[in-house]
């Protein structure tokens, strides 16, 4: 029997939205439909992977210092950085209405029809609202591998637009982690989630600091440790 070739990683990137409510905090996610060929029915944060225009997007403002640095090591490169940090933004907009951006003259350069709120608004990307909480690998079995970077915001005067997506994700909500955890999940969506309760305890100064969870498999195991850059 022949093997098959083991699929190489594509970039790609999460947006975990989350504001504060009576119950802690809620992040927003939705459920994959069943006709999907990567994780159907599960629930996930809105992502995707890197486009090759991600490289190019203007914004109106870059990653934090502590941020980009931490990135641009992990990435290997400041465009892949920039790249995967504009990928959450452009997947949260496409798939949830919700944009995260500050007015920006910068807004009308963006000319692909994906970014047509942000434009018609005035508004480009705001990259100093991510923070960089948790990177995961699909493993090599799977018919569709993504090298996946999640990135924290929280709601505040930086979100705007009427939640309502694409339809690629379903179901959307506001959700308690404790809610969320108990739904049908992959195992990365599973392990953000417990990490990013006591990311958003610390708060955003202390928290970007500390080193990144990482998960990956080595050998048909997962490994999950923290990422070394």
């Amino acid at each position: 029997m022949t093997r098959k070739p083991t699929l190489k990683p594509r970039d790609a990137a999460s947006l975990i939205l989350y504001r504060r409510g009576p119950r802690g905090a809620e992040v927003l996610m939705g459920q994959r439909n069943a006709g999907h060929a990567f994780m159907p029915n599960r629930y996930v944060f809105p992502g995707g992977r890197v486009d090759p225009t991600d490289h190019r997007v203007p914004v109106a403002s870059p990653l934090d210092e502590t941020t980009a640095d931490h990135l641009v090591r992990s990435c290997r490169s400041a465009s892949r950085a920039h790249a995967h940090a504009i990928t959450a933004i452009r997947e949260t907009y496409e798939e949830t209405g919700l944009m995260i951006g500050r007015p920006s003259p910068l807004a009308a350069r963006l000319n692909e029809r994906h970014w047509a709120g942000f434009r018609a608004a005035g508004l480009a990307p705001a990259l100093d609202r991510l923070a960089y909480a948790f990177r995961a690998v699909t493993p090599p079995h799977y018919p569709r591998r993504f090298d996946a970077r999640f990135f924290l915001v929280e709601m505040d005067e930086c979100v705007s637009g009427t939640l309502n997506g694409n339809g690629e994700l379903e179901h959307l909500a506001w959700l308690p982690i404790d809610e969320a955890l108990s739904l049908p999940l992959a195992t990365p969506t599973h392990l953000a989630l417990i990490e990013i309760g006591p990311w958003i305890e610390m708060g955003r100064a202390a928290a970007a600091t500390r080193p990144v969870p990482y998960l990956f498999t080595r050998q048909h195991r997962h490994v999950y440790t923290v990422e070394q850059v």
